[in-house]
């Protein structure tokens, strides 16, 4: 007998594709999606990178889903009221959902959902908040009591990572309350390209790279919360003169970067890049950085994909997958706004092709733990626990 496993989250996005497939494949479970927006399925302005974004791989085969009647003034992902689907609880249960998977708590729609299921069916959780960014004060209690509230509706949460699991920890969720699965990527999308080396030294010509110069990389949001302007300011007081810095995405803080990098020769802009080019885009670096200051850094799953290309990866202390991903073998863990830390970690980094080799290796095979396979299965083992007891306690 299969299990009906409804899956609540905001809208398609690239990283929860390939896990939605993989469940829906799996024996003895069948799952259907609920989407509260369509987001970047059809071209759509990101005020991250500050343009219309389309994503060029494809979110929506594979899987049951379905596009829930989103009623809000402003449709998003970007504030609480950005998701308001009145009919969601009422089409989940007509679906004839065993339990409930919520990705996310910070949108009407979802509070409404983990109330209304609450005490009926299994309410399972997934999120990736973590404690980096809370601070003293009487601010810090008021919203420990709301998430108290919020966390006393969940049955089972599915924890990405230490500092995720410390986070529910604090919420009150106990041991038995807690699985953990992966935040992963669909690492073979990365590892196994062919001619993707190729395609990055073709494209390290085109922009002036010499062949044998080292090179940091960053690639996301340009803007204020991943902090590229620390990385400019680390890469100019580097004194190799041989090092290039590759520039990545679009955003609020492009012009700023521009106007500081004040034409250096040796830093380039590539402007946005979508999906199916990003294997490529992380061979341009001999080390991938991401010295994100926050607030709200709760991962950063381009670590993942960096490592998965098997690079060296430099981040700061207030990127959430720190603890779990990087350490001396396969980078370095800075902090965050220290760009004399950062200079000096890049050049530990890249003035050792030998130590470069060594460290993406170490990359490469730290993640393949970190897999959507192992997200797979670990979500399947939460969602059968959760309905076996519903259904052993209902008998």
């Amino acid at each position: 007998m299969a299990f009906r496993l409804a899956v609540v989250t905001t809208h398609p996005v690239q990283y929860y594709a390939p896990l939605f497939r993989r469940v829906a494949g799996h024996e003895g479970i069948d799952l259907k999606v609920f989407y509260g927006w369509t987001g970047s399925t059809d071209a759509s302005y990101d005020p991250g990178f500050e343009q219309e974004v389309e994503w060029d791989l494809p979110l929506l085969e594979g899987y049951n889903h379905t596009f829930v009647p989103n009623e809000a003034d402003e449709p998003g992902t970007h504030h609480f009221r950005g998701l308001i689907n009145p009919t969601l609880p009422v089409e989940v249960e007509r679906w004839g959902a065993d339990a409930v998977l919520v990705f996310g708590w910070g949108w009407q729609s979802h509070l409404r959902v983990l109330r209304h299921f609450s005490g009926t069916i299994p309410v399972l959780f997934r999120g990736d908040s973590t404690l980096i960014d809370e601070r003293e004060g009487p601010r810090r209690w008021v919203r420990r009591a709301g998430l108290w509230w919020v966390y006393r509706r969940v049955d089972h949460a599915l924890y990405v990572g230490q500092r995720n699991r410390a986070y529910f920890e604090a919420h009150g969720l106990t041991d038995d309350q807690l699985t953990w699965a992966p935040h992963a990527i669909d690492n073979g999308r990365f590892a196994e390209v062919p001619d993707a080396d190729e395609g990055a030294q073709r494209w390290r010509n085109d922009i002036g790279i010499p062949e044998d110069a080292p090179v940091a990389l960053f690639a996301g949001k340009l803007e204020a919360k991943k902090a590229p302007d620390v990385l400019l300011d680390a890469f100019l007081q580097l004194e190799d003169e041989q090092v290039h810095l590759v520039l990545v995405g679009s955003g609020p803080m492009e012009d700023e970067l521009r106007g500081c990098g004040n034409g250096h020769p040796r830093v380039h802009f590539l402007g946005f890049q979508n999906q199916s080019r990003m294997p490529v885009v992380y061979r341009l670096g001999d080390v991938f950085v991401l010295p994100s200051r926050g607030p709200g850094e709760t991962w950063g799953l381009a670590v993942n994909e960096a490592m998965a290309c098997g690079r060296p990866v430099v981040v700061s202390s207030n990127v959430g997958c720190a603890p779990d991903l990087v350490d001396e073998t396969n980078g370095a863990v800075v902090p965050p706004d220290d760009a004399g830390a950062l200079r000096d970690a890049l050049k530990g980094v890249l003035s050792d092709s030998e130590k470069q080799r060594r460290m993406g290796e170490c990359s490469a095979e730290r993640i393949r733990n970190w897999s959507i396979d192992e997200a797979t299965a670990r979500t399947v083992e939460a969602v059968r626990s959760e309905v076996g007891i519903s259904v052993g306690e209902e008998a």
